[in-house]
C-alpha cells in the first residue's frame, strides 16, 4: 500500500504537424477554390480540439512549411515585403503557441538569406542537430541551428499535482538536402548521417537530465537495411536507446495506416515503430499526429511507461465531408497573405485555346507535360548559341508532377480553355526549381529513360485483366518524359530500376524503338538535355559521373514556361505523341486510379471508367492497344 502511494503516474500528449507546404488556409490555388480536404485552419481546429482533451499537451511541426504551394512563391518573391514583416505560416503557428520545430528540405528552396529571414518571426524555438556550418571562417562542428532543446515544462499528475518535467528535444533532416539544394547550400552547411547523429545527441541530453527525448525527424519510413546517409530513416532512429518518441514526415503519408501494414518493427494498432510511438501527419494539414504517453514519477524522474499514437484527419473522403471547421484566428492571421496570394495568381499570362489536365498523364503522351518540355528546349535553343553545344540536338525532360497518388485525388492539373494566369503556371510546375542542361550520350539517355520507366508495374499478358498498372512508390516527379525523341516503353518486362536508382535487373529492357527525327538513336551520339537543378544534381542516372552538367540557369523552370507562354500569346496545347506502352495484349486491361473529374473529360479511347475508391479516387479500366490508336 505504501508503495501505491508513492506511484506518481501522469498523461502527456504530444502533437505534430508535418508537410504543411504553406497551406494556411483549406484553399487551392491552383483551382482557385475552396477546399474542405486540407489546410491548416482546420488542422488548427483539430489542435484545440486535441489539447482540451488533456491536461498536459505538447505542440510541435517537423517542417517543409515555407514552399509548395504559390503562396509560398508569393512571399518569396515579393509579398513578405518588410524586413520585419512576419511570414504568414508564423503568423498563423504563433496563434496556436507551438512548443518547438525542426526543418523540412523545402525549407532552403528560397536560400538561406530568405530563410534566417523568416525564421526569425517564430515565436517558438527551432532545433536541427545533423546540419553544420561549412567555409573557411567558420568553427569546427558549429551547427546552423541549436542541436537539441531541453525544455522545462510541468505536468499534471492524475491527483491534480503540479511536477516539473525536462523533455529533450532532437530536430533531424534528411541530409539529401546537400544534393537537393545544392545552389543554395554547397559551401555554406553540410549534413551529417540522421542515424549517428541522434545516437550521438540522445545521451548527451539523457546526462543533462531529460526526462524524455523526442525525435523531431523530417525523414519518412523504408523497410530497408541500414545504410549512411539515408534519406528515410525512422526505422533505425526507432531502435536508438531513450528515443521515447518519433514524429516524422517527409515522404507525406500518414502513420499508423494501412500502407505500412506489416512492415518490419511496425504496431499498427498502438501506433508504434520497434515500440517506440511514432505518427506521421500526412500532408498540408490534412492530419494531425497525437502521440500519448504514459508517465510515472519514480527517484530517478520521469519515466515513459507505455504510449500510442494516431493521425486524425480533417475530412472525411468517405461521406466527402469537413470533420472540423475553419479556426478563425488562424484566418484572420493569414487573411492579408490570402488575399495578396490570390491576386497574385490571377494575374494573366496568356491563353490556352484546349483545356490542359494530367488526368492520364502516365498512361499517354500529355499537353500538360508537353507544354513544359517546350517551354524548356524553347529556352536552351537560345542558351546554347554561341556555345560548344549550339549544334547538338537539344531534349527536354518533364515530369507530371500532379498525378494524384500520395497527395489524394484532388492532386491533378485541371486548367480549362481560356486565360491562362500565374495559378496556371503553378498547376502545371508546381516547385521552384531552376533549369539546368546535362550532356548525355545515346546509351545514357536511354538508361535514363529506363529509371522513369520505373513508374509501371510488370504487367503479366497472361494475368488477365484488373492488374494494377502504376507503382504507388514510385513518384511520377520521377516519370521523366523525355522531348525531341521518341521511344515506346514495354510493361510486359521487369522494370530494370528502382526509383532510387538501384539496378534491379540488369538485362531488362523496357524502352525500344529510341529516335531522334525519325532515325535510331546511335549510343556514341551526344544530346545536350533540358531538366532541373533536382534532377541534374541529385539523380546519378542523369549526371552519371556528376560532370555533365553544362548549364546552370539563373532562372525558374516556371519563370520560363511564364515567358513562353507570355511570348507565344495564345497556345493550342497538344501532346505530339512521342511515347507510348506497348506489352499488353489487345483485349487486356489493366487499371489506373485519378481524379473522379477525369470522368467528365471526354475519355479518350481505351480508357473506361470502372468506379470509384474508398478514398475518392476514380477507377479506369485501360486497353493499351487501344489507347496508342486512339
Amino acid at each position: 500500500m505504501e508503495e501505491s502511494k508513492l506511484s506518481i503516474k501522469a498523461a502527456l500528449r504530444i502533437l505534430e504537424t508535418t508537410d504543411l507546404h504553406v497551406h494556411m488556409m483549406n484553399y487551392d490555388y491552383y483551382g482557385d477554390r475552396p477546399v474542405s480536404e486540407y489546410g491548416f485552419a482546420q488542422t488548427a481546429s483539430l489542435i484545440r480540439q486535441a489539447r482540451a482533451e488533456k491536461k498536459n499537451v505538447l505542440l510541435f511541426d517537423n517542417g517543409d512549411l515555407l514552399q509548395g504551394n504559390p503562396m509560398g512563391d508569393y512571399m518569396a518573391s515579393g509579398g513578405l515585403a518588410e524586413q520585419a514583416e512576419v511570414h504568414p505560416v508564423y503568423r498563423a503557428m504563433n496563434e496556436l503557441g507551438y512548443d518547438a520545430a525542426t526543418l523540412g528540405n523545402h525549407e532552403f528552396n528560397y536560400g538561406l538569406e530568405y530563410l534566417d529571414r523568416v525564421l526569425a518571426g517564430a515565436s517558438f524555438p527551432y532545433t536541427n542537430a545533423n546540419l553544420y556550418l561549412d567555409g573557411a571562417d567558420v568553427p569546427a562542428n558549429a551547427h546552423y541551428l541549436p542541436p537539441y532543446l531541453l525544455l522545462e515544462r510541468t505536468v499534471e499528475d492524475e491527483e491534480g499535482h503540479v511536477h516539473p518535467i525536462k523533455i529533450g528535444v532532437i530536430g533531424l533532416v534528411t541530409p539529401q538536402i546537400m544534393n537537393w539544394d545544392k545552389a543554395n547550400l554547397e559551401g555554406r552547411l553540410k549534413a551529417e548521417d540522421m542515424v549517428e547523429t541522434a545516437k550521438a545527441f540522445v545521451p548527451k541530453l539523457k546526462e543533462e537530465g531529460a526526462d524524455l527525448i523526442v525525435l523531431l525527424a523530417h525523414c519518412g519510413y523504408e523497410d530497408i537495411p541500414e545504410a549512411p546517409m539515408t534519406e528515410n530513416a525512422v526505422l533505425h532512429l526507432s531502435r536508438i536507446p531513450g528515443v521515447d518518441a518519433i514524429l516524422f514526415g517527409h515522404a507525406h503519408k500518414v502513420f499508423p495506416g494501412a500502407a505500412f501494414e506489416g512492415k518490419t518493427g511496425v504496431d499498427l494498432k498502438r501506433g508504434t515503430v520497434n515500440g517506440v510511438p511514432a505518427v506521421e501527419a500526412g500532408y498540408a494539414g490534412d492530419h494531425l499526429g497525437v502521440v500519448d504517453l504514459d508517465l510515472e514519477l519514480g527517484s530517478g524522474g520521469w519515466k515513459v511507461t507505455g504510449g500510442q499514437a494516431e493521425a486524425r484527419p480533417v475530412y472525411n473522403a468517405a461521406q466527402a465531408a469537413a470533420l472540423v471547421r475553419t479556426d478563425d484566428a488562424v484566418a484572420e492571421a493569414v487573411r492579408e497573405a490570402h488575399e495578396g496570394t490570390l491576386a497574385y495568381i490571377r494575374a494573366a499570362v496568356g491563353e490556352t485555346t484546349e483545356p490542359i489536365d494530367s488526368f492520364f498523364a502516365l498512361v499517354r503522351d500529355s499537353a500538360s507535360v508537353q507544354i513544359v518540355n517546350d517551354a524548356q528546349r524553347w529556352y536552351l535553343k537560345k542558351e546554347m548559341q554561341g556555345t560548344p553545344y549550339e549544334n547538338l540536338p537539344v531534349l527536354a525532360a518533364g515530369a507530371p508532377f500532379k498525378t494524384g497518388g500520395r497527395y489524394g485525388p484532388s492532386y491533378y492539373t485541371s486548367i480549362p480553355a481560356g486565360p491562362l494566369a500565374v495559378k496556371h503556371i503553378a498547376d502545371l510546375y508546381n516547385y521552384p526549381n531552376t533549369l539546368c542542361a546535362v550532356l548525355l550520350n545515346g546509351a545514357e539517355l536511354r538508361e535514363w529513360l529506363e529509371w522513369a520507366a520505373g513508374l509501371f508495374r510488370t504487367i503479366d499478358p497472361q494475368g488477365g485483366s484488373g492488374q494494377s498498372l502504376i507503382d504507388p512508390d514510385f513518384p511520377s516527379f520521377n516519370f521523366d518524359i523525355v522531348d525531341g525523341v521518341s521511344y515506346t516503353i514495354d510493361v510486359s518486362r521487369p522494370a530494370k530500376y528502382s526509383a532510387a536508382c538501384e539496378l534491379l535487373h540488369p538485362d531488362s529492357r523496357r524502352i525500344g524503338d529510341l529516335r531522334y527525327e525519325g532515325r535510331p538513336v546511335e549510343d556514341g551520339e551526344k544530346f545536350v538535355i533540358a531538366t532541373n537543378n533536382y534532377r541534374a544534381f541529385s539523380t546519378p542516372i542523369a549526371n552519371p559521373d556528376g560532370r555533365r552538367v553544362v548549364l546552370e540557369a539563373p532562372d525558374e523552370n516556371r519563370q520560363i514556361l511564364t515567358d513562353y507562354i507570355r511570348s507565344s500569346g495564345v497556345l493550342a496545347p497538344k501532346a505530339d505523341g512521342n511515347w507510348k506502352l506497348t506489352g499488353v495484349p489487345a483485349g487486356l486491361t489493366a487499371e489506373l486510379l485519378s481524379s473522379p473529374e477525369a470522368r467528365g473529360a471526354g475519355l479518350p479511347a481505351g480508357i473506361e471508367f470502372a468506379g470509384m475508391t474508398e478514398d475518392g479516387f476514380a477507377r479506369f479500366t485501360i486497353e493499351v492497344s487501344a489507347l496508342n490508336h486512339g
